[in-house]
């Protein structure tokens, strides 16, 4: 072992846990979360940087406030970065903890997929972001069904760029199998993978309570600052979840309590996705060790058992 995955729905206490085991093993985080990279994005995207600190400690963290909302970061830019704090972490002796809950992005830098060399089409993103997901889902079963098949669907936006790829020419976003000579520079990675799992009740009760803290600590104003910087409403749509529910909200598309009421059931819907993608990753042959309720002392005996 010379990685520790912490993985899990969202609100499931991946930070929390993961600085735990950092405090612990002299460990340094890599966030694996999609959207944690673009700056001044903090409440919306969960980053919690509090968290970071364990009684006085600063923790170090990978991969957060790293790029514009206004730039393009994609899977490929990620696993290249990924790779290269991974290094720098262990040539320092230091244990790389990998924290977060999109599922894609730590699956392929744990398996070293190539990822398809497709630039992303603005244009085209845009025209299709603007479609229900179920037509989209539907629109990429009908011309690739084997992309689909390794596609994660949790969003509307990994779904356009499937098609994207696939209208590029392509029959995988990521190739698992042609990876292994591509990625021969890749690091070596032996990770011991701990799924946070929580009783559906408890994790919706959580889910709210967050919601509405983070609703009363300004991230309605948070969205409007990155209207107000330059940053389109199509964008914000891309970057899903909260910042398009919101910014539908302050250009009076919806009522406060529409909106609130409808990101509240897409965040379900997206927990809901989440524990199925790392369900997924065990069903393709990666170990998993559940850990029920982030419970540290649970993690621990798994971490010295392995």
């Amino acid at each position: 072992m010379n990685c520790i995955v912490v993985c899990g729905p969202t609100v499931s206490g991946k930070t929390r846990l993961a600085v735990q085991i950092a405090d612990l093993m002299n460990g340094e985080i890599i966030s694996a979360d999609s959207r944690q990279v673009y700056r001044g994005m903090d409440i919306g995207t969960g980053k919690d940087l509090h968290e970071y600190v364990k009684d006085g400690k600063k923790i170090p963290y990978h991969l957060i406030d790293i790029v514009d909302p206004s730039q393009i970061y994609t899977l490929y830019d990620y696993q290249r970065d990924f790779y290269k704090a991974f290094q720098d972490i262990t040539n320092r002796g230091c244990l790389p903890i990998v924290a977060g809950g999109t599922g894609l992005y730590i699956e392929a830098v744990l398996k070293g997929y190539r990822i398809a060399p497709v630039p992303e089409d603005i244009e085209f993103r845009k025209s299709l972001m603007a479609e229900p997901y179920e037509k989209l889902l539907q629109m990429l079963e009908n011309e690739n069904p084997k992309l689909l098949a390794k596609t994660d669907i949790s969003t509307k936006k990994r779904i356009v760029r499937a098609l994207e790829i696939s209208r590029a020419g392509f029959d995988v976003c990521y190739d698992e199998d042609g990876g292994k000579e591509s990625a021969s520079d890749f690091p070596q990675i032996n990770p011991l993978i701990l799924y946070l799992v929580w009783n559906r009740a408890a994790l919706r009760e959580r889910i709210e309570k967050r919601l509405h803290e983070r609703l009363e600590n300004g991230m309605v104003d948070e969205t409007a600052k990155l209207l107000e910087s330059g940053i389109s409403i199509e964008r914000l749509d891309l970057f899903g979840m909260e910042y398009r529910h919101i910014a539908r909200y302050l250009t009076k598309k919806v009522s406060y309590e529409q909106m609130t009421a409808e990101l509240l059931q897409d965040i379900f819907h997206l927990a809901k996705r989440q524990d199925t993608w790392f369900r997924g990753m065990e069903r393709r042959g990666m170990e998993i060790h559940q850990v029920q309720t982030a419970d540290f002392e649970e993690a621990l005996r798994i971490i010295k058992n392995s």
